[in-house]
Order: structure tokens, then sequence, then C-alpha cells
């Protein structure tokens, strides 16, 4: 029986071309990602050869795109974004505006019309949540206070999208668009009443996730796992990440991606959760190598060839403009430098919100097709350059330091979280225990270690939660304990004992440095992600290094508790 096949030749000659691109990529020493992506103009429109579904393409990424936020919504509760609220909701909001200001600014010089300039800078602010994660996890910091703030940035970033995908229909007749084009009411003055509606949906569809969806889901899964198929807990698993973002968008007009994350989210309150995530792991790798292939079927070489000063304009706003506007705004907020860079580097690149955007600014007649070519160019050349961004952290931050006095101004030495109040007395820092991060694990040590009685300082780069400590009477200073004067400040000098709760080998051995010069004796224990890393803990820290999560926190805690109180 006759059938069509485009669907099996478009994933085939997705995934073959894509590990062939993957393999030289990488034998070029660059990130597989950038095979992705040529792979991806290789089976384009714009290149000669075979012509892959570019449908059928968008669609199996955005599944990926589905699992992938599905899985960070079961690693990020709603208390880590509420924790990071105080700067990812204003930076976001501060740094989308400055971007669209720049974007503007440069079309409007172009001789753009000004609603296609508006539309065009709005579609250069906002990054690519899958880039995001992609990097934050290979480099391990997706569990950090950086990670997590930027992924809180991401967040959202992408509420700002949806909310203007859903009033740019609305908008377009005032902003010059073409009406014939446009959607119906697109020339209707009132906005109160579409602002109002997806304002309700949003929040509807929330409440009724963390509501319902909080019993609901683990509820589900307890009920599939008991019947000892792993198949149906996978199906399970999947139906629910699929289901839910497809639900969500059809009835809320929420994102598949937001509503991939939340239905994460509520999953996360399972016991399960680490299983589920494991689980949708190999499905969630496979399908976000279509998302960039799909990426790279949309990219017009010749837009180089054409209008070459325009498209490094548009790279500037994108990895400079934005970038230096996120990092200043980061360090406004007294976070440490690294933080900075991290966040800047994670949001130097735009996606897949840019894409929608920019396709339905050209519907609507805002967007010249010129534009979207640009903006494809901008996240081509972004995504491919980003893992570069990433690299050169180190280095500045490197730079940075070398110069004393460049280096005081953006550390913030004047910020009274990052020391130690004067009236602090000196039997609460002798002979007392440094911990360092107040995450899961390490919240769970520094409260069994206060029902103990015993002196604590804790060093925390969440300045909300270093506030939340002192209000509570723990002494804790705000930083980045890789550097010295956290430390220092910590009084590491006359510590017994450094344990140090946040699993960034690169940062813990500059740690076990300082402590080992200002305090040679000092009893050290890590924590870290696998045991290649364990080894060389062990090595230079020359105290207990422990693996995992959950098991780790608690030996962790036993083993402190029992060594802190053969101290005394």
């Amino acid at each position: 029986m006759p059938h069509s096949v485009t669907l099996i030749t478009t994933i085939a000659v997705s995934f073959g071309l894509a590990l062939l691109m993957g393999l030289i990529a990488n034998r070029l020493k660059l990130p597989v990602l950038v095979g992705y992506l040529v792979a991806g103009v290789i089976l384009g429109a714009n290149t000669p050869g075979f012509v892959a579904d570019m449908e059928l393409s968008s669609q199996l990424a955005e599944i990926g795109v589905i699992l992938l936020m599905f899985g960070v919504g079961l690693h990020f509760s709603l208390n880590d974004l509420l924790a990071v609220r105080r700067i990812a909701l204003p930076g976001a909001i501060v740094q989308i505006a400055v971007a669209t200001a720049l974007g503007a600014a440069v079309a409007i010089a172009w001789g753009w019309s000004l609603g296609a300039s508006i539309v065009f800078g709005v579609a250069l602010s906002t990054a690519s949540t899958v880039v995001l994660l992609r990097a934050l996890e290979q480099r391990g910091v997706l569990k950090s206070v950086n990670g997590s703030i930027a992924v809180g940035w991401l967040i959202v970033e992408d509420l700002a999208m949806v909310l203007v995908l859903v009033l740019l229909p609305p908008l377009s007749g005032w902003l010059g668009g073409d009406l014939g084009s446009a959607v119906e009411g697109a020339s209707n003055p009132d906005l109160l009443i579409p602002l109002l509606l997806t304002f309700g949906k949003v929040a509807f569809f929330i409440a009724l996730m963390l509501i319902v969806g909080k019993r609901v889901f683990p509820w589900l899964l307890w009920h599939v796992a008991s019947t000892n198929s792993n198949e149906l807990f996978i199906l399970s698993v999947i139906a629910v990440a699929i289901g839910i973002a497809y639900g969500s968008a059809m009835l809320f007009g929420v994102s598949f991606a937001l509503g991939a994350f939340f239905a994460g989210m509520v999953m996360r309150e399972s016991d399960l959760s680490h299983r589920a995530a494991q689980e949708s792991l190999p499905l969630r790798d496979a399908f976000s190598v279509l998302f960039f292939v799909s990426v790279g079927m949309l990219f017009d070489p010749n837009v180089l060839i054409d209008q070459p000063l325009r498209v490094l304009s548009t790279i500037a706003i994108i990895i400079v403009g934005k970038s230096l506007a996120a990092f200043l705004l980061v360090l406004a907020f007294r976070y440490p430098l690294n933080t900075a860079l991290t966040v800047s580097a994670s949001l130097a690149q735009i996606g897949e919100f840019s894409f929608i955007l920019a396709a339905l600014g050209v519907s609507l007649g805002l967007l010249p097709v010129e534009a979207q070519s640009l903006i494809l160019a901008g996240a081509f050349i972004s995504i491919t350059l980003n893992p570069l961004v990433f690299q050169v952290i180190e280095p500045v931050q490197a730079w940075i330091r070398s110069r004393s006095n460049l280096a005081r101004i953006l550390e913030r030495t004047d910020d009274p979280l990052a020391e130690l109040p004067m009236t602090v007395a000196s039997s609460y820092v002798t002979s007392h225990v440094v911990l360092v991060g107040y995450g899961r694990v390490g919240r769970l040590i520094g409260e069994a270690l206060s029902r103990q009685g015993m002196a604590l300082v804790v060093a925390e780069q969440n300045r909300e939660m270093v506030e939340g400590l002192r209000k509570r009477g723990i002494h804790a200073v705000a930083g980045d304990a890789a550097e010295p004067a956290v430390l220092i400040q910590a009084h590491i000098a006359r510590a017994t004992m450094l344990v140090i709760a946040v699993p960034d080998t690169l940062r813990a051995r500059r740690m076990i440095e300082t402590a080992r010069m200002l305090n040679p004796p000092i009893e050290i224990i890590v924590r870290t992600h696998n045991e290649e890393e364990a080894d060389l803990l062990r090595k230079e820290s020359g105290g207990m290094v422990f693996v995992g999560e959950h098991e780790l926190a608690l030996s962790m805690t036993r083993h402190v508790l029992r060594n802190s109180t053969a101290k005394e």
C-alpha cells in the first residue's frame, strides 16, 4: 500500500548528516553544535541538493525543546525561581529594553519604519533557552547560583515574549503593519482586553499547575512506577511532558517550552523525579539535535554577502550590546564578577522566540523579509560563537583581576553583605565551620550544625539567601568563595573545617588552595559529581570527597557532625 515517507526521510537525513558534520566539527576542535547547524544549512532550501521538509523539521525540533524544558523543570523548583526573582525579574526587563532600543536605533538608521524597528529590536533581545541550557549543562553549572540566575532570567524573557506575541497582532495596525495581512482586530486601539486576557490565561495555567498538577502528576508517576514496567514509566513521563506542553499552548496560549517547564516543576514533587529526568535524557538529546538542524535550514548564506555590515551590526547588538547590559545589571545588584560574566555569556545569542517573532512580524506586514534574514543570520552566528564566548570567561576574569583598581570597582568591596558585621563576637568565628553553598546539600548540613549549636559561617553567592540567613541569626557572607577575599571574610584562617557543598571542581580547587595557604591544618570536605573529579580533589584537599546528591547530603552531614564534635 503506497504511503508517504516524508517524516522518516526527514529524520533519517537530519540525524545522519548531523552526525557526519558533528564528527567533522569535533575533529576540527569546534563545538559539535556547529556541525549540526552546518547540516541544517546543507539541508535547507537556500543551498543546492536535497531539501528537507521544513515544517516537519520545525515540529520535531519543538519536541526537543519540550523535552529539554521538562527536564529543567524536574531540577528547578519554584523556590529556586523565587530565590533569584530580585535579580532575574528587573534584570531581564531592563536588558530587554536596552537590547530593543539598540536594535530599533540601528534599524531606524537603515531607514526602516518605527514598527519594523521595534519588532526587530525585540527579536534581538531574547536568548535561546535551548542553547543556554545546553551550555550550562555541559559546564556542570546548571544547578549553581549562576545557573539559577541565568535560567530564571530566561524564564522571565520567555514570559515577556509570550506577552509580545499576543499583543503584536492588535498593535500591528498602529505600528504601521499591513492591515490586509494582519489578523482580525489589528486596528483595535483597545489593548486592555487582550492584555487582561493574556495575564488571566497565564495566571490560571500557573495556578492550575501549582494547585492541581502538584498533586496529580506525582501521584500518577508513583502509580505507573508501581507496575514495575519500565516501558510504562518512560511512556508516562513523555506523555505528561508533551501532553501538558500541547494543552498549555492550545488552551492557555502559553508556549510549548513554558508549559513543559511547569510540568517538570510540579513533577519534581515526586521522589521519582530524578528517575524521570534520567529516563527522558536520551530522547531529549536526540531531539535537541533536530532543533539546531532546523535553525540551520532557515539560514540563507547569501545575506552574508549581500548585507555584511548589517549582519555585523546585528551580531554586535546580540553578543556585545545585550551582554554588556546584562553584565552591568548583574554587577549593579552586587553579585560577583563570575556571576556577571556567566549571565552575560548566557545571553549572547538568540533563538526560538526570535524566529517566531520574526515570522509573525513578516506575516503582519511589519517586518521586511530582509529583517527576518538578518535575525536568522544573527541566530546562526551567535549560537555558533556562544561556546567560544563561555570559554573566554576565565581569561576575562583573570584580565580584570590583574588590574586591581578595576577589579575592586567591579567586585563592589563596599557591599555590606560581603563581610561579617562588626557585632559578630570573636568566639563565633574561631574554631568554626565554613560552609560554601547553601543549596539542597548545603542547607541540610547547615541546619544540622545549627541544631547542634556549632559555630558556622556560610559563604553563598545568592545575596537574597545571605539576607535570609542573617535574619535567622546565621552568620553569612555574600560572594564567590573561589575568591580569597570571601574566605578571608568568613575567617577561614581560624576555622577548623571547610565544607564545599557546591559541585564545581574548578572553583573548589581555588577554595582549597586559599584554605591551605591561610590555614594549613584545616580539614576540608568537598562535594563533586563524578569519581574522576573526586580523585583529583582528594589529592589536592587531603580530605574527604563525596560524590552524588541525596545520599551525599546525608553522608556529608554525618561526617561533618562527627568530626566537628570530635574537634570540640
